[in-house]
């Protein structure tokens, strides 16, 4: 089946939803205005039951259909929080709040879930249960684990979950999506360079951190192009540096490095962790100098499960007409540890030409409204078919 008809009625009523949620982003959990927001919408519509606070200021809402002889329950995920950009969009719904924006689309991630619930609270034309999810802190804070580890697969039965992401530059409203791994596992580096500063005029008696540094910036690259195999995917960016000293005149005391790596499998997560540990010391004893590496494990590998993936495809090529296949991306998302949890799958939808997501002229498209919001229907209306 195509786009609903109810959606087309819908979309104007959804779009104001997503620009409301677009003009007063909250980061992270502090997602309270938009989660009320969620919680009264789903009350509102008649959803069975609303349980607020899941996962600190997560919202989930169950709708069960018609019937219940399925005995099967699927959960359907959209993100709530914004990213701490300054908005560049001169739109006159931008951000009211300085030095945060919905620059990810999770705006409109949120409204067509909610979109979609509406619609399955009309309607209930499925045999099961629907559980949809509203999930903070997406954007790093793991709000996904954090909602896992407050129970929401096994307080509310879910055996499968699906998520969705808008992707600016694919076509608006056409679908994208890949089995096993999809987005990448995003580690955090934190590297901290100590030597003995003194005057740029006398080196000689400094141990200097700058050169160890640099050293260290150089080398970790080639983790990548030496230490991995050629045919895997690996990342790894130093994306700040930082000294201890602020005058041109001074070698400092000490200089601090952050960044990131990105992997698409365990084995070479492990590589990289050993070998970043192992270059920064050896860096530092060649030079005198003393080093600490903090390596954060972030988020995990997202992988979509085979089976669940061929699902959200057929649902796809219903509202569609196709579904092709999504790249490899080593962006990170946190719905892995969903994954981790249940079954399921993630899918893009097509943003169409717009700036790319976390950039300050970013925007959500809302013409994909519709598109997005069939999808989530169809899933469960394919999955939780009604009897007759």
């Amino acid at each position: 089946m195509p786009i609903r008809n109810r959606f087309h009625e819908l979309k104007d009523e959804i779009t104001a939803w997503r620009r409301d949620f677009h003009a007063h982003p909250e980061l992270m959990f502090d997602t309270h205005r938009t989660a009320g927001i969620v919680a009264n919408k789903l009350r509102a519509f008649g959803c069975d039951e609303v349980v607020e606070g899941i996962g600190r200021t997560g919202v989930v809402g169950v709708i069960k259909g018609r019937s219940d002889s399925s005995g099967r329950v699927i959960g359907l995920r959209a993100d709530m929080d914004a990213l701490p950009i300054e908005e560049a969009t001169g739109l006159d719904y931008a951000s009211t709040k300085p030095g945060k924006m919905h620059a990810c689309g999770h705006d409109g991630h949120t409204a067509m879930l909610l979109g979609a619930a509406q619609y399955l609270a009309e309607t209930r034309k499925f045999d099961g249960t629907c559980i949809v999810i509203f999930q903070p802190a997406e954007e790093g804070g793991g709000g996904g684990r954090v909602m896992c580890e407050d129970g929401l697969m096994e307080r509310f039965g879910i055996q499968e979950v699906y998520g969705m992401h808008n992707w600016p530059g694919r076509d608006q409203g056409t679908f994208a999506i890949r089995p096993g791994p999809f987005f990448a596992a995003t580690d955090l580096l934190d590297i901290r360079f100590e030597g003995r500063g003194g005057h740029a005029a006398k080196p000689h008696d400094t141990i200097d951190p700058v050169v160890m540094a640099s050293q260290a910036v150089q080398a970790l690259q080639t983790i990548a192009s030496r230490n991995a195999d050629p045919t895997e995917q690996m990342v790894v960016s130093i994306t700040s540096v930082e000294t201890s000293s602020k005058t041109f005149n001074v070698i400092p005391q000490e200089v601090h490095l952050l960044g990131t790596v990105r992997t698409l499998s365990q084995e070479l997560r492990d590589l990289a962790e050993k070998r970043v540990s192992a270059i920064c010391n050896g860096i530092a004893a060649a030079f005198g100098g003393s080093v600490t590496v903090r390596y954060e494990r972030n988020y995990p590998v997202m992988v979509n499960h085979v089976e669940e993936t061929d699902h959200a495809a057929r649902a796809a090529q219903a509202v569609a007409g196709t579904c092709e296949e999504a790249p490899l991306i080593m962006g990170g998302e946190d719905f892995a540890y969903m994954l981790e949890e249940r079954p399921g799958a993630y899918i893009l939808v097509g943003n169409g030409d717009t700036a790319m997501v976390h950039h300050p002229e970013y925007n959500f498209n809302d013409e994909i409204i519709p598109h997005g919001c069939s999808w989530w229907v169809e899933i469960v209306e394919q999955r939780m078919p009604a009897s007759e």
